[in-house]
């Protein structure tokens, strides 16, 4: 049996702000927005080769606050070039850090050690990670 993991609800405080950021600044598609009430509207983003989505929303989040998930990891294959694009978005994105040594020798020296960190308009945190092989 399959586990597949789909949506990762991420808490923010003005859903509009953290949508310009995700789709305009990082990149996600805007797969859907969707208003059910005043109170409650859903919006899910994907990152572009992603499988996993995320959802941010009003009425959605009751048990977290805005900015308080932490950990979240995104995936590229070079993590040099994520960088530049996230910098040139205008995203405040940590410098290239090398956590570790690479475990597959003969490869890039950053695959799997290499990463930058970031933070939504909230403070929700993310790393993203250099991982051979991936596009």
């Amino acid at each position: 049996m399959n586990w597949t993991l789909e949506v990762v609800v991420v808490p923010v405080s003005d859903v509009d702000r953290a949508k310009a950021f995700y789709s305009e600044k990082l990149g996600f598609n805007v797969d859907h927005d969707t208003r059910i009430s005043e109170e409650s509207r859903i919006v899910q983003l994907t990152p572009p080769g992603s499988d996993c989505s995320i959802v941010i929303g009003k009425g959605v989040v009751e048990f977290m606050d805005p900015g308080s998930l932490k950990g979240l990891q995104l995936v590229v294959p070079d993590i040099r070039a994520a960088r530049a694009q996230l910098a040139e978005r205008g995203v405040k994105v940590s410098d290239v850090q090398v956590m570790g040594e690479n475990p597959i020798p003969g490869g890039d020296p950053l695959d799997n050690v290499g990463f930058v960190f970031f933070d939504d308009p909230d403070g929700n945190g993310w790393s993203v990670q250099q991982m051979a092989g991936r596009s």
